[in-house]
């Protein structure tokens, strides 16, 4: 009988183990003042003359971006635009925004955009704060134009836009184990 006396006191304990790391994992935890992704872009002119994203980096430093254009000669130039450049662009396509006037009020027509409306799209909320882009992401115009401007597959995996394929996917127990794998063992107290 003692052996069974200590497997329940064992039982209990590791139960109450299990409910009390249960309960401290439903705490929620303090809310952390969320803060805009700075970014590092690589814009790339078309032939069409608009505008793409086909690289986009989160950085811990400023928000800077790469404009890569083509001349008639081939020649490929590329220009670094600053932090503060960045805004002033995303800040004045904005402005054309609310007043109805950029390309981010109309539905995609072609890839791309003008300078600004890339820009914005691509960070918007990084340049001009949380508030603005939680209201440019509630805009599902906005949200198509930023697709068809943003080729980076940063942008695509960030946006769930990418391939979905889930053949491959387990359902996970509470614990984390697979509930396609299962394990037993057996024991025996006492004797």
């Amino acid at each position: 009988m003692k052996h069974f006396s200590s497997a329940n006191h064992i039982m209990m304990g590791s139960m109450g183990l299990v409910v009390l790391s249960a309960l401290s994992g439903c705490q929620s935890a303090p809310e952390e003042k969320a803060e805009p992704q700075n970014k590092f872009l690589v814009v790339e002119q078309q032939p069409n003359g608009k505008f793409v994203v086909v690289e986009e980096v989160p950085t811990t430093g400023p928000s800077h971006a790469i404009i890569r254009s083509t001349d008639e000669n081939g020649t490929v130039h590329e220009r670094v635009m600053s932090e503060a450049e960045l805004k002033e662009l995303a800040d004045q396509e904005y402005k054309k925004m609310q007043e109805g006037k950029s390309e981010l009020n109309s539905e995609p027509k072609s890839e791309g955009m003008g300078l600004g409306g890339t820009i914005l799209a691509a960070a918007g909320g990084a340049l001009l704060g949380n508030v603005i882009g939680n209201m440019l992401m509630n805009n599902s115009t906005f949200r198509k134009n930023q697709d068809a401007s943003n080729r980076s597959a940063y942008h695509r995996s960030a946006s769930g836009s990418g391939s979905s394929a889930t053949s491959n996917t387990q359902k996970k127990s509470f614990f984390g184990n697979s509930a396609s794998k299962s394990t037993s063992s057996s024991s025996s107290y006492g004797g």
